[in-house]
């Protein structure tokens, strides 16, 4: 071999040896690698848990990956979605969470140091909580059109509960006070039970509650139906109106809903990487079945994250004005 040949063979290896290289790097990099942390940021149990595991469930099958979902409940969702904002923004740390922290609590929560709108990486919507406004059994009311004719002519009588300042029951009681002008008066509980019992017992008039939670005590004839706080008919429920049928609620909607995100300055491609595999896994008619049993709709996977809380965060912001709501810390 002659000095000519042995330079071109020298390149040659060194060439190959970079391409080998550059695919082990590549291959390193290639997203996921690892298992990704799914950070659900309320105790197990409840439906924002059970919407989190089905989207770790529909991650691990889309990305073939190990998914670790992780329950870090506190402040009504903002612990949790505090420790995804604080993460390495690398597509391995995620937040499954609702639209309390992730539109409402920046309202009512002093100690919230985020902003949903700014710090957060909009991956998708997952499902709708679609919630009923009900009345106690006790209340002299069987449709919307009583409940409006009761509660204008006995301004501050009646009472509705929330689960907690800040939640999206509590605001959409208060939409519902300032799209029909009427006096309500607004009590928090600490959670749905505390509540649903006064409720059940006569000690609370009117609440907002989620289909599922609202089941047994419709069986057991402790509370009634009147609207659905969607903007249309709930569709395993197409015999409750929706409150916006109204005239006195004309235009009213505000629901909850359910979503995944990531800390901000996660790369495109994974966020796009991460839209892809829920749209997919919504589009199986078993992840489908699975939340609608639930009451927790689906989403259709291609809905604006970004537009929805933004949305209903001036929805919000202006409620809390209407309301007089002081932060708390």
């Amino acid at each position: 071999m002659n000095l000519t040949q042995a330079a071109i063979s020298r390149r040659t290896l060194l060439a190959c040896a970079a391409a080998l290289l550059g695919g082990s790097l590549h291959a390193q990099t290639a997203y996921p690698n690892k298992p990704i942390r799914v950070v659900v940021p309320y105790a197990p149990g409840g439906s924002v848990d059970m919407v989190g595991r089905v989207i770790g469930d529909i991650l691990a099958k889309q990305l073939g990956t190990t998914v670790v979902i992780e329950n870090v409940p506190g402040a009504a969702g903002v612990v949790g979605a505090q420790r995804v904002v604080s993460a390495k923004p690398d597509g391995y740390t995620l937040l499954a969470g609702s639209s309390n922290e992730m539109a409402g609590t920046k309202f009512v929560n002093a100690a919230q140091k985020y902003d949903p709108a700014v710090d957060l990486t909009p991956i998708a919507l997952t499902a709708s909580a679609p919630n009923l406004w009900v009345a106690g059994a006790h209340v002299p009311v069987k449709n919307i059109d009583e409940f409006i004719q009761l509660v204008k002519a006995n301004p501050g009588k009646y009472s509705y509960g929330s689960p907690g300042i800040g939640s999206t029951p509590h605001f959409s009681g208060e939409l519902i006070k300032k799209t029909a002008g009427v006096h309500l008066v607004h009590i928090p509980y600490k959670g749905s039970p505390a509540m649903t019992g006064d409720l059940g017992g006569g000690n609370l008039d009117f609440a907002i509650l989620s289909p599922m939670a609202s089941a047994p005590l419709v069986q057991s004839g402790k509370i009634k139906i009147l609207g659905a706080t969607t903007a249309e008919r709930i569709s395993t429920l197409k015999n409750v109106p929706a409150l916006a049928e109204h005239p006195a609620l004309k235009g009213y909607a505000l629901s909850g809903w359910f979503a995944l995100a990531a800390p901000k300055g996660v790369p495109a491609d994974i966020v796009a990487s991460l839209q892809k595999a829920v749209q997919a896994g919504l589009a199986d008619p078993a992840i489908r079945q699975r939340l609608e049993a639930a009451g927790t709709p689906p989403a259709n996977g291609t809905e604006s994250l970004a537009q929805v809380i933004r949305t209903d965060m001036g929805k919000y912001a202006e409620l809390v004005k209407f309301a007089k709501i002081t932060p708390e810390n």
